[in-house]
């Protein structure tokens, strides 16, 4: 099952309530860009990040469980994925995604499977 994915880890430091949106987005392996949405509805918990110049003119969708660490005082957030691996997964677009639950299975497939953290190996 894919549900574990859409919540955030004990250790993530996540205190629910908190907005995140404007936080800086760090995968393994460098910046890839800066949240423009979240959700912290249990079971349901993602980030919606604008790639910036990374991806132009592209936004991602991180399930809550691919965060290993949020720095409040830095407003940054890491994430155990490499920008390829973000890179690779299911392509996103917020009109026809974010509500749209076989795009989330897929999603949460690629993200929960596959070594080392989800997805195809970088």
């Amino acid at each position: 099952m894919t549900e574990h994915v859409w919540s955030y880890q004990p250790t993530a430091g996540r205190l629910a309530g908190d907005d995140l949106t404007g936080y800086k987005v760090e995968a393994a392996d460098g910046s890839i860009g800066k949240v423009d949405k979240h959700s912290d509805e249990v079971g349901d918990a993602y980030l919606v990040v604008d790639t910036g110049v990374w991806i132009f003119g592209k936004e991602v969708l991180l399930p809550a469980a691919t965060v290993v660490r949020i720095d409040t005082e830095d407003q940054k957030i890491y994430v155990d994925r490499t920008k390829e691996q973000i890179k690779n997964a299911p392509e996103f677009h917020r009109d026809k995604h974010l509500g749209d639950a076989g795009y989330r299975e897929d999603l949460g497939t690629y993200y929960s499977s596959g070594p080392p953290f989800g997805g195809r190996p970088a």
